[in-house]
């Protein structure tokens, strides 16, 4: 009995994988996997970063401007003219000492609050050449720390 070639070749090709290419494929899809599960642990562990950080600017934000919104100096009058230390008639002379009023920017020197619970605002005044730098430092939850720091002149 004669058999045909085509008919026996049908039935000796290989169907499905062997043992190396499995191991080959579970070493990658597991490498593949866990690099994947890193990224998204990763990300869950930060995802409240942001938020933190908004507030914190914020609050940074807000006390910067209520500070630039006062006035230079208490012997400052009200307008700034004429201005403390100025030529001006009817200058008088800059106090530039922190009271306990807040009516001025250096009254802030070293006022330290907490407007949440995990949130430390301090701020700083350091006067020099007629200027005043005002450095606002918030301290977040995470050991995340925002400053924002801006001159207030003598006008």
């Amino acid at each position: 009995m004669r058999t045909n070639s085509s008919v026996v070749d049908r039935y000796n090709f290989q169907r499905g994988v062997s043992l190396i290419e499995l191991v080959i494929f579970l070493v990658v899809v597991s490498i593949a996997t866990s690099a994947l599960l890193a990224t998204y642990a990763n990300s869950a562990k930060n995802n409240a970063d942001p938020i933190i950080k908004v507030r914190a600017l914020e609050l940074a934000q807000a006390r910067l401007d209520e500070i630039l919104a006062l006035k230079y100096d208490a012997n400052t009058p009200t307008g700034g003219i004429p201005a403390c230390n100025s030529t001006g008639t009817g200058a008088m002379t800059c106090n530039n000492s922190p009271d306990s009023d807040l009516n001025d920017v250096d009254d802030f020197h070293n006022v330290s609050d907490t407007p949440y619970t995990g949130y430390t605002r301090d701020v700083t005044v350091v006067t020099s050449n007629n200027l005043k730098l005002v450095t606002v430092t918030v301290t977040a939850p995470k050991n995340i720390t925002l400053t924002l720091a801006a001159y207030r002149a003598n006008f």
